[in-house]
């Protein structure tokens, strides 16, 4: 906030107060509410838990584990409204498939099957349609997931955009895991699998046409193989969170709440690649806060945080896998970053997201 100057720090004079950020009593949905941010979890919060209900709801995992019939399995579900549909280094189809696969393995499972719906606007190009289900058939076969079901809605034109998807997914849960964001405990070792920020600079960069001298992939791929090599390890893996809507400091974010403990991150660990940190720097935007679709961010208990490190840089997906930070048992559900130049900052739960209908 601006405080105007001349006003006093013990009663300020709040009317004359002023604040970028949108303000959080709404009577009606606005684009921070689907970012994955505060806002969003206000309206989990508010609207959805209470009407809704149930133990297995409140957990707000990225995935629900349930026990049937003997078996423990993972369920997830997730919409893709991603603009545009096509991008460097994926499509909305690669998105449907990769984003509730790596949703199960953040329980530890590997996704077995999933569902498909296809919400088609009027007017779209039958092309359009069959390159999407084209990109997520093959995903699937990519991820070793077998699409089992799925629907088919069309709205009326200028009712849509072209495309949505929403995928479910189930998986088996190996016994003996137990992966939670209530889980993370002081001394957890945070380690984040790779470079952050890739898939909301690809967005921004094809949406608004810009260009930063070399053309930025996303990083969407599925993390199923990555987390077996983790759990290979070691199957007391604590938390496992992808970073997507919201970026790495949401993530974060969510699991110190979840746990009660505090994590302090260091920013010179964090791997940004050069070419996020330039366009976020022209941009104005924070790499922290920069969807991702294919990097994962893990609390690991000290004693097995080397091996698992190792275990991650032998595999394709985890090979620029860091060491960014430490749980602690000091100011409990919040996130402190220490800076380039020695000082600390609070990294706080976005309010939405800097860059809406990215996933």
């Amino acid at each position: 906030m601006t405080v105007p100057s001349g006003a006093s720090a013990a009663a300020p004079d709040l009317s004359g107060w002023s604040c970028p950020l949108p303000l959080r009593d709404h009577p009606r949905v606005v684009m921070g509410h689907g970012g994955g941010g505060a806002m969003s979890a206000e309206l989990v919060e508010n609207i959805f838990a209470p009407a809704f209900g149930g133990r297995l709801l409140a957990g707000l995992g990225d995935s629900a584990v349930l026990e049937l019939g003997g078996a423990r399995l993972a369920f997830s579900t997730d919409s893709y409204v991603v603009r545009p549909l096509f991008f460097p280094g994926g499509s909305i189809g690669d998105l449907a498939v990769n984003g509730t696969v790596n949703d199960l393995a953040m329980s530890g499972a590997r996704a077995a099957y999933l569902s498909c719906g296809f919400i088609l606007e009027e007017g779209v190009e039958m092309a359009v349609v069959d390159r999407v289900a084209r990109a997520l058939g093959e995903a699937a076969r990519v991820a070793g997931v077998e699409v089992a079901t799925g629907d088919t809605k069309v709205v009326e034109a200028g009712h849509g955009d072209g495309v949505y998807l929403n995928t479910a997914g189930i998986g088996l849960v190996p016994a003996g895991v137990d992966i939670r964001p209530q889980r993370a405990a002081p001394g957890d070792v945070v380690i984040v699998s790779g470079e952050i920020g890739l898939h909301g600079v690809a967005i921004m960069s094809v949406r608004e046409g810009l260009e930063f001298g070399v053309e930025i992939e996303s990083d969407c791929a599925a993390l199923g193989g990555l987390v077996d090599a983790m759990l290979a390890v070691t199957p007391d893996l604590h938390v496992l969170r992808d970073p997507t809507r919201g970026g790495l400091a949401a993530a974060l974010n969510e699991v110190a709440a979840a746990a009660r403990v505090g994590v302090v991150m260091s920013e010179r660990a964090v791997p940004v690649p050069p070419q996020v940190a330039n366009a976020c720097a022209v941009l104005g935007l924070d790499p922290m806060y920069v969807a991702n679709e294919g990097k994962l961010v893990a609390f690991v208990p000290r004693e097995r945080a080397e091996a698992v490190l190792a275990a991650m840089r032998a595999h394709p997906l985890g090979a620029g896998a860091a060491v960014i930070g430490e749980c602690v048992a000091e100011h409990p559900g919040m996130v402190v970053a220490r800076t380039a130049l020695g000082g600390t900052r609070v990294v706080d739960l976005p309010m939405g997201e800097q860059l809406p209908r990215i996933c």
